[in-house]
């Protein structure tokens, strides 16, 4: 994020704080969870600015977001033959 759009973030986070207030204030719930997920993902990305890089490379922001992954590749296995010599997978034939 560029540095010099701190000050609009700021007024996103106070406002996003003015909406939660209201939204408890008036029981929505839902509109509370939703509004605390953004004021949380804007609190991320303040926090990033004040250990931001000097060198000029984007920083990645930790927003408690799980991180999916590919499982590890399977290896394929020889199989015996009837005799008990090694047979490639079918692949490598």
């Amino acid at each position: 994020m560029d540095p010099r759009q701190r000050p609009r973030l700021i007024e996103i986070i106070q406002n996003l704080r003015e909406r939660i207030t209201e939204a408890r204030g008036n029981g929505w719930l839902g509109e509370v969870e939703g509004l605390q997920v953004s004021f949380d993902a804007a609190m991320a990305k303040l926090n990033s600015l004040k250990n931001s890089r000097t060198d000029g490379r984007p920083q990645l922001v930790d927003l408690g977001m799980p991180l999916i992954t590919d499982p590890a590749p399977r290896q394929r296995q020889e199989t015996p033959s009837p005799d008990g010599t090694p047979v490639p997978p079918a692949a490598d034939r």
